[in-house]
């Protein structure tokens, strides 16, 4: 069985939520691009990974310097996440027991011990693993027109992080699956679950932030800076 890991990471959004006059993925955090960030944390938990980056065709932002790794490719992104995905694994050079795990570029907080986590549960578990959240808050359902309706149970219920990692054979068939059936995957365990797998859950930290809105930034700026004097804390 190969030892292989692959990381993808799909960053061919524009991320208009943010209202910036760049994709959100190079808008800085500590006078770096959060692209830069996001593969910085990757690397360092898996310098001997192969990296598969999405990137839009006309990107004119990117800097191949910002990528850390010996050995990665760039692709093309497709018109939602599931496709660039696709793409990714339709260009690489895996074999089927290849460990993939996907990650979300504007997930720059992720840490080590959470990489790690997930990567054993993957390598043990047929159905793969994703880095996931209880729900601590009460849930409401609305009616459509933002007025509270129910109160939804919370028990069992899980946010859904990144990354996600699956067997390679296992991912690809699942995305081409969704793909033949016009079915649109907002994540990659949704894709696996459809095939009657049942990924494991893997509790991650709660400050996984996705910058997705323009306070995300002060925020993961924050959680970055808090995780930093944490480290330097524990290497006195």
């Amino acid at each position: 069985m190969s030892n292989t890991l692959w990381l993808v990471v799909p960053a061919a959004g524009q991320g208009r939520r943010m209202g910036a006059d760049k994709p959100k993925q190079y808008l800085t955090l500590n006078n770096q691009p959060i692209l830069a960030l996001t593969l910085a944390r990757l690397h360092a938990a898996f310098p001997q990974a192969r990296l598969v980056l999405c990137l839009d065709s006309d990107d004119r932002w990117f800097d191949p310097t910002w990528v850390p790794f010996a050995q990665w490719q760039r692709v093309s992104g497709g018109a939602e996440r599931m496709h660039s995905v696709l793409n990714a694994l339709q260009a690489m050079t895996a074999e089927g027991s290849d460990l993939v795990m996907v990650h979300d570029v504007a997930r720059p907080c992720i840490t080590r011990d959470d990489l790690h986590a997930l990567y054993q549960a993957a390598q043990t578990h047929s159905g793969g693993a994703l880095l996931a959240m209880p729900v601590a808050d009460t849930m409401k359902r609305d009616n459509g027109d933002q007025l509270s309706q129910i109160t939804e149970p919370r028990d069992g219920l899980w946010h859904a992080l990144t990354p996600q990692s699956f067997r390679y054979s296992l991912l690809r068939h699942a995305l081409e699956q969704a793909q033949q059936t016009g079915t649109v995957v907002t994540d990659e365990a949704s894709a696996v679950e459809a095939l009657g797998e049942a990924p494991r859950l893997v509790s991650g930290r709660r400050d996984n932030l996705k910058v997705t809105h323009p306070d995300d930034l002060a925020l993961a700026a924050a959680i970055l800076a808090a995780q930093s004097a944490t480290a330097s804390n524990r290497s006195t």
